[in-house]
């Protein structure tokens, strides 16, 4: 009885989780379903001409055998011929282009939902890892939805209209090509289970072959400074090996399906040959409508060996599907429609307390940051700093407590996504993206002109080694400033921020390139600023809180304030 309970829940959850999946899956095909109907209707119709191609091949051989073919019946059957021909051509140029606009429809959402979902959800998954699902995964999906499931539905209706064509002329024969169908069956859902498991196991492979790469790519130099070139490329083999042990378990198993399916028709077209042949022989039927008779035993048998050969497009859709709604599961960022805070803002924060899972970085913490505050954080590496910041912005969640904005006239607001239309943020790190280097400042302004460019540009220190490129602001730079010193990127990610004129600044170690000169013209010009905007400075640098009229130090998951002079 236990075991009996086991399979019932096992068998449950996979009836829901299936129902799910054709849920998901209708939601996302219901902007498409009138074209895929579309190209479905045109190629009901070709089999139909394909059936009369049949019966006009029957005739012209028999009126040949009398000696009596006409100019009309050879126009006829070319003319069939050329329909199909067009039609198939212009049947897979829909299909090709339907294809292409489902497959980037999934990628889209699937990319929206990333950018829009709660930063630390997406944690969960490695670049290279939802790198997979937006473009294996997702073509996966479209190609079952616009080409396998709708191929399937034309083919079964292939073989009903085909089997009624035979049963007119033989009905032995048609009985016999319709036994064929359970063998099908049965085949198709022992393999089934089977592929499923396969097909999961060569995305989980494809993504750590590519996560890998992704990975060691983007710290190449990490690679070359410790001379593992060697042991890097051996590991990459070593996946590479894994993915090729699961395809070729995958291969194998739809090759022998392919062997059994392909010898149990030809077994089958065998028989009606002899079958023909015999009745030719006792002058019961013609040599045309012997052509027929294995003309559609074959259309019959072809059906069923090409839904057998759609069967991993089946299992494909199933298995992708359920690797995307892993994506889909995030939940979505929560974001304020009010935003009404004006000039110099400021934050409250209340008895926070945050948690990664159950390791408390921060516990009960409160502090006032007043509008037109320069606050220094300082403290040990690894203590909280950047989380912190992550919290302002709501880039996570806190565990419990209050963080709230308000500006100069007594407006707030509570922490949502939306405080980050009001704060302009460097974080560590190189953060260019490739692309010129106007397109990388207007990131942070999309309408931005070029005085203003310029303006931000100065501010952050850019404009003589900008002045000096080749292009100047259409200078193309590498993926993270590729081109360009770390000091130059810095500032030019700075000038991104800037540009937003922001009431409210964040930089996380972001003068950590600069000289000191620089760095110190740069908070000098930022501190001038009229309104005088609040700006949180993480830094290890002493010079910096000399800009600084209050210092938060972090230490043992609290925050102790400071004011300076």
């Amino acid at each position: 009885m236990g075991k009996l309970k086991q399979y019932y829940k096992k068998f449950k959850k996979e009836k829901d989780r299936g129902r799910d999946y054709f849920k998901w899956l209708f939601i996302y095909t219901k902007p498409y379903i009138g074209r895929v109907v579309a190209i479905m209707a045109a190629s009901i119709i070709l089999t139909y001409v394909g059936i009369e191609y049949s019966i006009i091949s029957q005739k012209i051989i028999d009126m040949a055998g009398d000696g009596k073919i006409t100019k009309i019946s050879i126009a006829i059957f070319v003319a069939t011929i050329l329909i199909m021909l067009i039609g198939q051509i212009v049947a897979d140029l829909l299909a090709a282009m339907l294809y292409e606009k489902y497959t980037f429809g999934i990628c889209k959402q699937i990319y929206d939902k990333i950018i829009r979902s709660v930063w630390l959800g997406t944690q969960k998954f490695h670049t290279g890892d939802m790198m997979t699902r937006m473009t294996s995964d997702a073509a996966n999906i479209a190609n079952g939805m616009v080409r396998v499931i709708p191929n399937i539905i034309v083919f079964m209706i292939e073989l009903v209209l085909v089997f009624f064509t035979l049963y007119k002329n033989s009905r032995f024969l048609a009985v016999s090509a319709l036994f064929l169908t359970p063998i099908g069956m049965v085949l198709a859902y022992i393999l089934g289970r089977r592929l499923k498991r396969y097909q999961v196991k060569v995305q989980e492979s494809e993504t750590a072959y590519r996560s890998f790469i992704q990975e060691s790519l983007a710290n190449i130099l990490v690679v070359k400074a410790f001379s593992s070139e060697d042991r890097f490329s051996e590991d990459l083999a070593e996946l590479r090996s894994n993915r090729f042990h699961w395809v070729w378990k995958k291969s194998k198993l739809a090759a022998g399906s392919n062997m059994v399916m392909g010898g149990t028709f030809q077994l089958g077209y065998m028989f009606a040959f002899i079958y023909a042949a015999d009745q030719i022989s006792k002058n019961q039927i013609t040599f045309g409508t012997m052509t027929l008779f294995l003309t559609l035993f074959g259309r019959i048998q072809a059906p069923i060996v090409s839904i057998m050969r759609e069967l991993p497009g089946i299992v494909s859709i199933f298995a992708s599907a359920g690797r995307v709604m892993d994506i889909q599961e995030i939940p979505m960022e929560y974001k304020l429609e009010d935003r009404n805070l004006k000039e110099s803002m400021g934050v409250s924060v209340k008895d926070l307390s945050f948690a990664y899972d159950k390791d408390y970085i921060f516990t009960d913490v409160n502090f006032d940051i007043k509008p037109g505050d320069f606050v220094g954080i300082v403290g040990e590496s690894g203590i909280g700093k950047t989380t912190l910041i992550r919290l302002l912005m709501n880039f996570i969640n806190p565990s419990s407590g209050e963080i709230c904005y308000y500006d100069t006239f007594g407006n707030k607001m509570q922490l949502s996504a939306t405080v980050r239309e009001f704060v302009s943020y460097v974080p560590q790190g190189n953060t260019l993206f490739s692309g010129t280097i106007r397109k990388n400042i207007q990131i942070g302004k999309p309408d931005a002109t070029d005085d203003e460019i310029w303006e931000a540009l100065d501010m952050a220190i850019c404009r003589e080694f900008v002045e000096k490129l080749p292009k100047g602001l259409d200078t193309v730079i590498g993926e993270k400033g590729v081109g360009l010193s770390e000091g130059q990127a810095q500032r030019l990610g700075l000038a991104r921020a800037l540009i937003r004129k922001s009431n409210f600044v964040v930089l996380d170690e972001a003068t950590s390139a600069l000289d000191e000169n620089t760095e110190s013209q740069l908070l000098k010009s930022l501190s001038e600023l009229t309104p005088r905007p609040t700006c949180i400075l993480i830094t290890h640098r002493k010079s910096v809180l000399d800009y600084c009229n209050r210092e938060f130090v972090l230490e043992d998951g609290n925050v102790k304030v400071k004011d300076i002079g």
